[in-house]
């Protein structure tokens, strides 16, 4: 596979989407324009990735780092998509005004980075997946919050336990960056829920005071649930 970065002298440019602050009314604007010049910081990888459906009901995220960003990207279009239904059903009932700007901030930030990823990955990138929230009750807080946190908590120990597959040191420091960001949000979240659970113990070891990683595996039949069969992820090949 080819680097999708030109050189490690790109990565500030390559990563500027992440991390300058923009104003939520001007996002969508900047965020269509970033996408279409990051894409041409980006090579090609080489026609041996494999990022097709290996079965009628699964998407093949692929191998190599290649496999990795298409893993992250899968799991930014889940929350991007949760969010986006959120907002659709107007939020829950009895939506506070300052839970209602949390949402809306952690829905700028997910779109960001699934479509940072898409850019990204370019030719590469698996297919635009279709979600199935129908187990969740759109107008219920608690439901919406526990999905939230399900989500957010899913993707940290997915990108913790990702990490050691990623071969590049500009793609693992832009995950860190990425990582970070959703932790905030982990943690923002789980406060809604109940205050002081952000570090409860089965989001950090209290043994080691370190995060609790997951398998891209367990990550994926997680993930599954919440995905429509032709769009369930297969991550067999990230090892």
């Amino acid at each position: 596979m080819s680097k999708l970065l030109n050189s490690s002298g790109d990565e500030a440019e390559f990563a500027k989407p992440l991390y300058v602050p923009i104003k939520r009314r001007s996002f969508f604007m900047y965020a269509g324009a970033t996408a279409g010049a990051t894409a041409l910081l980006l090579s090609s990888c080489s026609d041996d990735d494999n990022t097709g459906s290996s079965s009628p009901n699964t998407v093949d995220v692929g191998s190599g780092d290649t496999g990795v960003l298409n893993y992250a990207y899968a799991l930014e279009q889940l929350e991007a998509a949760f969010y986006a239904y959120v907002k659709t059903g107007s939020y829950y009932t009895g939506a506070a005004a300052a839970e209602k700007a949390i949402f809306d901030d952690i829905a700028a930030h997910e779109v960001i980075h699934r479509e940072f990823f898409k850019a990204a990955l370019a030719g590469s990138a698996i297919k635009a997946l279709e979600v199935d929230f129908s187990a969740v009750n759109i107008n219920d807080r608690t439901a919406v919050l526990t999905a939230a946190k399900t989500f957010e908590d899913l993707g940290v120990s997915a990108y913790n336990g990702a990490g050691q597959f990623i071969t590049s040191p500009d793609y693992l420091t832009l995950a860190g960056k990425i990582v970070s960001v959703e932790a905030r949000h982990a943690a923002l979240i789980r406060d809604l829920i109940l205050n002081g659970s952000f570090v409860d113990a089965t989001v950090v070891s209290a043994t080691t005071g370190l995060e609790i990683s997951k398998a891209p595996v367990d990550v994926a039949n997680a993930a599954n649930l919440y995905l429509k069969d032709g769009s369930k992820l297969n991550v067999s090949n990230i090892k």
